[in-house]
């Protein structure tokens, strides 16, 4: 898929199906880390529990010229539903459709696995997120599982 960005047109958005095993995930995932880190203050301590990788099997990689350009990881939350994590695209990439690409390939990924729906929570301070998977056409819900109650967190599904 193309990227939105016309000085960077004819570069091709490559999306690589692994694990988080996966080192340039890792990466990213720190850089994502730091910047919650930075936007979420004192509650971000609650929130990265609930954020490890290393149980996670579902990850996607974005690549522009093999350099990463972004992630995202999917787990099952139940024999239905698959819960995206670990979204994230580095601020000097965002707006060129990146994050779209991703949640549309782990959707995809997800349809293949015979999931019908995907869950998924993010921070009431996260814009960009929650603009993201309002223009991808997730609904918010009732926050679910260990968001129940948390009045920083959004909860969002979509069936596929």
């Amino acid at each position: 898929m193309p990227i939105a960005n016309s000085r960077e047109k004819n570069k091709m958005i490559e999306i690589k199906r692994t694990s988080s095993s996966e080192t340039d995930f890792q990466h990213l995932v720190s850089e994502l880390d730091g910047e919650l880190s930075k936007r979420n203050g004192e509650t971000n301590e609650f929130f990265a529990q609930y954020n490890k990788i290393d149980q996670i099997k579902h990850v996607i990689i974005a690549t522009i010229d093999d350099k990463p350009v972004g992630c995202g990881a999917m787990k099952a939350y139940d024999s239905d539903t698959m819960e995206i994590k670990r979204m994230f695209v580095p601020i000097e990439m965002r707006g060129k459709g990146i994050a779209v690409h991703i949640l549309k390939n782990l959707e995809k990924w997800a349809k293949e696995m015979n999931y019908s729906k995907c869950i998924l929570e993010t921070g009431n301070k996260m814009l960009e997120a929650i603009r993201l998977y309002e223009k991808s056409n997730y609904k918010v819900v009732p926050n679910y599982g260990q968001y129940n109650g948390i009045e920083d967190s959004i909860c969002f599904e979509k069936h596929l």
